[in-house]
């Protein structure tokens, strides 16, 4: 049996779930910690927070282009 995708061929839709997973996960703790880090201002916790929800922002544009990628990708 034989593959019909080239060995170089990227898989964008795994690539996706991933990324949009994460990206759910960081924005999710990104607000807990954040609610804790407003309660105790001089704790790290609230750049900790900041970062998160970054980081989960950057994770679902991540997640949105390999969307896109997959949908440009032709079907075999």
């Amino acid at each position: 049996m034989t593959s019909l995708k080239a060995p170089s061929s990227t898989n964008w839709w795994l690539r996706g779930v991933i990324a949009r997973s994460v990206g759910i996960i960081s924005v999710a703790l990104g607000f807990v910690i954040g609610m804790y880090g407003l309660d105790h201002p001089a704790s790290p916790w609230l750049p900790t927070a900041l970062g998160l929800l970054v980081t989960g922002m950057v994770a679902q544009g991540y997640g949105l282009y390999c969307s896109i990628k997959r949908m440009q990708q032709p079907n075999f």
